[in-house]
Order: C-alpha cells, then structure tokens, then sequence
C-alpha cells in the first residue's frame, strides 16, 4: 500500500500523541501565470504538542527542500508523501519549507486558463486528504488547529481563503495578503483561492450580527452569473438554520465561489464555499436547474454546522455530515425559498441515487467501516448523502421534529469546533427525546440493504403487504380511484410495518400507492390492477409528489426486470409530455434514454429508438414556445439523434436558427447537436473546429474535444482510447470529454476491441495517476461487453489489487450483470 494512503489506526495513533494548536502556511503563487512555472513554494510552521519524539507530517508535491525542527535543520527524509520528524519534545515548532505542484485534476491547488481572455485562475479542493498537496499537515479530520494563510500573488487579483485579510501590502507588481487565523478546523476545510475573479457584494443582519456575502466567478462569466438568485438563497438560509440550530452562524463572512472544471458540486470550506461552474448556465436553463442550484447552496450551508463547527473523528462517521447536510437541503429549499416541492425531487431522483447504490454488491452500513483514505473517497455515494438523508427524515419523525432540533442544539453546543462519533449524537437525541434511538440506529444506520413492498392477495382473497429485507416501517398507502378518466385520491391510510407479511384489510382502489408521501425508505411496487391504471392514467394524477413515487416504481421495478423495457418505455411515451414538474420530467428523460442503452435487448432496440426519438422529436414542437418543458425536450432529441443519422437534417436545421419557435439554441444545446451531429459521422473535423471558433470558451473547447472524439471512425475511436489513458496533460474535464466521445452512439463494433486492454491498463493507472483521475477511468472506460467473463477473470486473478480499485471494478461488473439479466429476461 502507498505510504500516502492513511489507515485509521495509524492515525488514529498519531492523533493520540500529537495536539496541534496552529498552523501557518506561506504561498507563492507570484508567478502562476507563467506556464512553464509546474509548482509553487510552500512554506509551513506547525505548532504542536506531543508525547511522542517521532511522527510524520503529510505532505505530496515536487519536492521537500528543508525541514527545521524546534530551531534545528534536520536532514530530509520523505517518501513522496509523509515527512518523517524526530527529536520531539513536549512542544514544538516544525517549519517545512517545500514545493508544490499546480494541479490539472481538481486535487489540490487547480490551475486554469481561461481561453477567453488568457487570464489564470486558482482555487484549492481537498476533501478527503489532499490539502497535503498545498502544505504540509496532519491530514485527518481530528487534528484541527487555527490556520493562517499568508499568499503572495499578482496586484489586482482576488485573493481569497476562510477569512477576511487582515492585512495586505502591495510591492509593484505584487501583493502579500495575510488572513486572519481560522478558529480550529480540519485540514480538509482550509481554502484559498486566487485570480481575476468577478465579485458581487452582499450582507445579511441578524439583531448585531452582521454576515458579508461575496459571490465570484470568473470574469468571463460575469453575465451569466445570477448573482440576485443566489444572493436571496444565500440569505434566506441563513435565516433558516440560524433559527433552526440556535447557534449563530459562526465563521465570519461568507463567500462563494464558481469556479472551472471542479470535480464536485460543492465544497463547505467556511467562509469560502467552492461551487462548480455547471451552476452558471451560459444560456437557458430550467427551473429544475436552478432549484437544484439552491439545493446545493443551502446543502454546503448546513455543513458549516453539520461538518465544519462539529467534525467526524474519521471518516467512518462521514454520515454525520453529509446525510444531515442532504437533508436539510431539501427541508430547508421547501421551507425557506421558492422551490417548495424540494421534496418531491428528493424521492424521485435523489433516493433513486440511494436506492441503486444500496443493491449493489458493495454497499455498506451508513455508519460505514472507512479502514483507510481510499476507501473514504469512494464512501462519497449515494448511501452516506441519498440513504442517510431519507433515514434522518424517519428520525424527525420517531422522535419529533421538535426534540430533533433541540438535540442538535445540544450538540453543536456540547462539542462546537471538535469532533464527534455516531454516540455523541445518539446521547443528545435520546436525553431529549425519551426514545429508544439506538434500536433505531441498529435497524437503519447500522445495516445495509433496501426493503422492497408489495401487495399479494391469497388464493382466499385475502391480501397482504409483503416487505423483503424487513425494517420497522411507518408509511402511508393511498387509494385512488379513476373517475371520468381522472386518478382521485380517495383517503390515505398509515400503517406500522415490522415483519415480511402484514395484513392488508383496506378496500380494492384503482391505484394502491403504498408509501404514498413518501414517508419511508423502500422501493415499492405496484400491484397489476394499479399497473394497468397509470399506464393508462398516470398524468392524471394531480399531486406531484404522488406522480413522482409512481415513476419511481415503475424506474425501479424496470431496473430490477420486474417490469419489461418495453412497456415502461410505452407508459413513458405516453405520460411524459404531460408531466408537468420539471424535474420529474428530467429524470424522466434520462431514464427513458437509460433503459434504451441498457435495458432493451439488441433484437428489440433499433425499433425502440425510433419510436423514442419521435416522441421526443413531436414533444419538442409541441412544448410551449420558450418553456422549460420545450428546452428539456430539445436536450432528449439531441441525445436521440446520436443513435440515428437519418435526423442529421432536422438537426441542422435547428442549429440554423429553423428550430421551434422560443427554442433557444445556447452553447450547451448547440454542443449537443454538434455532438449528435459527429457521432453519426454527419460533420466532421472542420465543421466541428468552426464551432469551437464560435464558442472559444472552455466550455466549448471541452465539447469540442468531446465532439472529435465521438466520430464514428476506429482510427479517432483509437486515438481517444490512448489519450483517456496516456496522455497526463489531459485536465480532469477533459479526460470525461474523451471518454465520453470514445463512448458516444454506443458503437461496440469500433471500441469492443480494447475490452481485454482495459483489463491491463487499470491497474498501472491506479498506482500511477491521481485517485481522480483513475477513478473516471476505471468506471469511464469498463467495457459494455456481453459477457462476464473477462471482468471475472481480472477479479479471480486479481485477490490483491488495492480495495478501493477492486470495488470500483466489483460495481461495474454489477451494473453490467444487471444488464445481461435484465435484458436476457425479456429475450
């Protein structure tokens, strides 16, 4: 194993011998504009106790030039990640003088050029561990210390980190801005960020506490930046949780940050929250877009209680974190702004996330067992933030909304800028509440697996409610009856659920939706008779949240190959031009394109598309002119006319401004017809360079480079195969670009060739590039064979490739298996 990938144990060990109290970190980003410069002096003082005469310092970069140990220069002795020290004493002084390197993978210190004006950008990303790609620390999440950042850079950029400058002196060219010290926070949290940023200025007051509110991007996407939107969420969450947690915001000011080819959506660093680009639409973007912007916003809020004010001692606790701080995205979207039907986007599409994760062969407990940094990173999924979320919405209902929020008072309280383990939350939330809530973290944090229900009728006509995998559950069963063509809901009934089969006694209704309001997390499916009646009525269903859990099942009982390809698609035909909430119909779009790639067998699929790509092709001319249904429409007929050269016409027609009325035809949709337009071989290499001409941006070059690699030529198919995988001056938005186009149109006649490649290739990429980078192309590039073999074959022979690896490839050896079973079930 790489000395740079931390167990538990071991720090576990050095945080018992080591109290750190601060850290300094001087930076010289002077001449970070100049491309030849790679790296970047650091300079670090730690400050720090220990009972120990020897540790390790973290630290991954060009080089470690000097290390001074209480006043004493002390041969270097590093491995490329640790910093061995000795000679210790009670308190201590260790100045570690080294160079970074500037990073194109979004780990670490990031560097950009924007290709609209030349001007270089900066900011860091760390979490798990890679602020040791910045300075020297103590990488874990239990070792907090006061962090004071001292950055020299060119005059006239913004030079940002957690706190505001204390003092800043300009030498000519060249400014020395020095912050003031954090309160204790973990490494992970620590920020900086630098370059000709855009700032729009804000406040938010309550009674003598005064917040200022900085929202940046880059200069070139000044006009696109909806600064008044993102400042009013920003306020009204701040409203919120200040009321909710009775804790004042506690972090001085508050700044956020777009900035390029981020790896995340979000990052809670307080005081300067990094936010990814995809945020600030360079043209139209729907509603669902924009709600799901506020949702991140108000998610990364939270975690400056949730996360940053209290910390998990290691990873395993991750939950504490990010499960709290995705469910109160969605609680505080509905209850503080104007997108109040958070909730139903919430059960729709983010336990989608959870539910998918949780069949697979490597799901875990959400208190999960984290032995190392590897496995921490890939614990970022869709059970510690989707899962976690939905059980914390059953806890407010087990204990009380009221008692929930009085514990967690209690908590920031009891442990405000330390760290904590599940049991110091349990302690709270019981004292306050009076129940038994460590019997409900065995039952729902402490196990893994998604409990599917049913109804089944006996030969007697009796019916029950049949759970796999039984929970305790407390959910609602609506009953809804069609009336002049129209599904009405009837009444709702609650129910207790604990074992496999319960008794059903309520009367027949057209449509039995069992966890109606979504009270619970479970997949449910639908009984025949309520089958037959949304395939013929589902857009009939006035409730949103109603329809969601509706698609949801029918999404979920497809994937399981439950429900044929073929008739889920029919009821997607026929319903989705009529849904209404824009953000089922997102989902629903991609799911739709989803089951044609994955879930139709081979025999069935050319019809398939064509009757897909003329849905989506007659929903777009009928859309509302300008609406956001016609702009999600527009995207599916993209998609489609990838898979279909015959559209090539209409398609050119559209990017010459002969396309629906209201539709508009901004970068990111005329990029996807580009794309579609490439991967059928309808343009070529020419036509797609005056493209990018058009759009010189870094958006469109990423596309550009995504659209090159599409065309449906083996030699380009090749050629983007090598560069995913050799070329390492590839950024990390341009590596899924290549992929992306190797992938493009689904052509296994021209990329099934490299499946045995793949094999020999993710190992070296794991032990030679960045987790980042080997992860999208470990998952990126896994072959969509039909057959097993090869994937099992590098498993068998492969016991002992590093855990983290061997999951990634477990997980898509599942996804494909999937496929074949469902897919064979419906030959």
């Amino acid at each position: 194993m790489s000395s740079a990938n931390l167990t538990r144990q071991e720090t576990a060990a050095r945080s018992a011998t080591v109290i750190v109290h601060s850290i300094r970190v001087e930076l010289d980003l002077r001449h970070a504009p100049d491309p030849d410069r790679t790296g970047f002096s650091t300079v670090t003082t730690l400050s720090f106790d220990a009972t120990t005469d020897t540790t390790w310092i973290d630290f991954i970069g060009e080089s470690v030039d000097a290390v001074v140990v209480n006043g004493v220069e002390q041969v270097v002795d590093y491995d490329g990640a640790r910093i061995r020290v000795s000679g210790l004493t009670a308190s201590n002084s260790v100045i570690v003088r080294a160079t970074g390197a500037y990073s194109r993978s979004g780990e670490g210190l990031h560097r950009f050029v924007d290709p609209v004006d030349g001007a270089t950008y900066l900011y860091t990303q760390y979490e798990p561990a890679d602020a040791r790609r910045v300075m020297a620390c103590f990488e874990q999440p239990d070792m907090k210390a006061s962090y004071t950042f001292v950055v020299q850079a060119p005059t006239g950029w913004q030079v940002l980190s957690n706190q505001e400058p204390a003092s800043t002196l300009i030498d000519n060219a060249v400014q020395t801005v020095e912050f003031a010290p954090t309160l204790p926070i973990s490494s992970y949290i620590t920020a900086v960020a630098a370059g000709p940023y855009h700032r729009v200025d804000g406040s938010w007051q309550r009674g003598e506490q005064i917040v200022d509110l900085g929202i940046l991007c880059r200069a070139s996407l000044a006009e696109h930046l909806e600064a008044d939107e993102i400042m009013t969420i920003t306020q009204q969450g701040l409203d919120f949780f200040t009321d909710a947690f009775a804790y004042p915001y506690p972090w001085g000011k508050y700044d956020q940050i777009f900035v390029p080819e981020y790896n995340l959506g979000a990052m809670e660093n307080p005081g300067l929250v990094t936010f990814t680009e995809a945020y600030i639409p360079r043209g139209a973007a729907t509603d669902a877009q924009r709600a799901g912007r506020a949702n991140t916003i108000l998610h990364e809020m939270a975690h400056m209680w949730f996360g940053d004010l209290v910390t998990m001692r290691w990873w395993d606790d991750l939950w504490l974190k990010e499960s709290f701080a995705d469910y109160m995205g969605s609680l505080s979207s509905a209850a503080a702004t104007r997108f109040t039907d958070a909730w139903v986007t919430f059960a729709n599409r983010r336990k989608a996330w959870a539910y998918q994760q949780d069949q697979l062969p490597t799901t875990h407990p959400i208190v999960a067992d984290i032995p190392d940094l590897e496995a921490a990173k890939l614990n970022f999924d869709g059970i510690t933030y989707a899962k976690g979320a939905s059980v914390l919405k059953q806890l407010v209902a087990f204990v009380g909304e009221d008692d929930f929020f009085e514990g967690t008072r209690r908590y920031f309280a009891a442990y405000a800028f330390g760290n904590t383990t599940l049991e110091d939350l349990l302690v709270q939330l019981e004292e306050v509440s009076g129940r038994d809530v460590r019997a409900w973290s065995r039952a729902w944090l402490e196990t893994t697996g998604v409990s599917t229900l049913q109804l089944e009728s006996g030969a007697d006509g009796r019916r029950m409610l049949v759970q796999t995998d039984p929970r305790p559950h407390r959910l609602r069963v609506g009953l809804y009856d069609l009336a002049d063509g129209r599904l009405v809901l009837r009444e709702k009934v609650e129910l207790d659920i604990t074992e496999e089969r319960t008794p059903f006694g309520q009367p027949e209704a057209d449509l039995v939706l069992l966890n109606d309001d979504d009270l619970t997390y479970a997949k449910v499916r639908l009984d025949e008779r309520s089958l037959v009646t949304v395939t013929a009525a589902l857009s009939t269903l006035e409730d949103a949240l109603a329809r969601g859990l509706v698609w949801s099942a029918l999404w979920n009982a497809t994937r399981d190959g439950e429900l044929s390809a073929a008739r889920y698609l029919e009821i997607v035909r026929a319903h989705a031009a009529a849904e209404a909430n824009i953000s089922l119909l997102a989902g629903v779009l991609a799911n739709a394109a989803f089951t044609l790639s994955h879930y139709v067998p081979e025999t069935a699929r050319a019809a398939e598309r064509t009757a897909w790509l003329r849905t989506t092709e007659h929903a777009l001319d009928a859309a509302d002119p300008g609406s956001d249904a016609q702009l999600s429409w527009a995207r599916a007929f993209a998609a489609a006319s990838a898979f279909d050269a015959g559209t090539a016409g209409r398609v050119r027609a559209v990017l010459a401004g002969a396309g629906p009325a209201g539709l508009p035809v901004d970068p990111e949709l005329r990029w996807a017809f580009v794309t579609a337009l490439a991967t059928t071989g309808a343009i070529g290499e020419d036509e797609i360079a005056a493209e990018q001409a058009r759009d010189d941006t870094a958006d469109g070059r990423t596309a550009a480079l995504g659209a090159l690699a599409a065309r449906p030529q083996a030699a380009v198919r090749d050629a983007a195969w090598t560069a995913a995988w050799s070329d390492t001056t590839l950024s990390n938005d341009h590596v899924d670009a290549t992929i992306g186009g190797f992938r493009a149109g689904g052509r296994r006649d021209l990329i099934g060739r490299h499946d045995g490649e793949y094999f020999e290739r993710i190992g070296p990429a794991w032990s030679e590039r960045s987790i980042e980078i080997a992860s999208r192309l470990v998952r990126g590039l896994f072959p969509q064979s039909d057959t097993l073999e090869l994937v099992d074959g590098w498993l068998d022979d492969n016991a002992d490739a590093p855990g983290a690896l061997r999951r990634l490839v477990i997980e898509q050896r599942d996804h494909l298996a999937r496929d074949l079973r469902v897919r064979a079930a419906q030959s």
